[in-house]
């Protein structure tokens, strides 16, 4: 059974109108349904052409301009370099898979907090920054077992590419001699 979306139709007058309440929203009533894991589509009125990235990167544009952007000036050259490579299209599904690691992380730490704490109301988004600036080791010994984890996420992504491209090019024959470039190697 599949869960239908929420339908916001964007005018051309830029206004977003939210047909299961039968009124207009704002962007940031759209970034509170995405909080609260409501599962959306944004489609232009006029055309019914379906602008919920747009929107979407509308939101992260406008939070980014707000007082702490998540993103740094290299994250972001990356992600432009990365359009039109040929590990574009590997590059959404790692970020994908990254990010649900990430959440884990997340969630597996506020069950702690949960467990030590109980759900007091007063460990609320304040302390719970003043907790991690006290935290500084432990989280980044986290953090780094989590890097370990998407490097390894990052090279079995790479060893099947590889034995994909082995067996799609097997009918073809390769020059004597040729063995492909070992991985571990420090040469480049």
């Amino acid at each position: 059974m599949s869960v239908e979306k929420r339908v916001i139709k964007k005018y051309p007058n830029r206004r977003l109108y939210d047909t299961a309440t039968s009124s207009y929203i704002t962007l940031g009533d759209v970034r509170q349904l995405v909080l609260d894991h409501v599962d959306l589509q944004v489609l232009d009125a006029k055309t019914q052409e379906d602008i919920t990235r747009s929107v979407l990167l509308q939101i992260i544009l406008e939070e980014e301009n707000g007082g702490s952007p998540m993103f740094s000036y290299e994250v972001l050259t990356q992600f432009i370099r990365f359009y039109g490579q040929a590990m574009q299209g590997m590059m959404g599904p790692f970020l994908e898979k990254n990010l649900q690691i990430f959440t884990q992380l997340q969630q597996r730490l506020q069950e702690q907090t949960r467990a030590m704490y109980g759900d007091n109301a007063m460990f609320n988004n304040t302390l719970w920054t003043e907790f991690m600036s006290f935290q500084g080791p432990a989280m980044q010994n986290m953090l780094g077992n989590y890097l370990e984890q998407s490097t390894g996420m990052y090279l079995e992504m790479q060893n099947r590419m590889q034995e994909q491209a082995k067996q799609l090019f097997t009918g073809f024959g390769f020059p004597a001699g040729y063995t492909a470039p070992d991985q571990n190697s420090d040469e480049k």
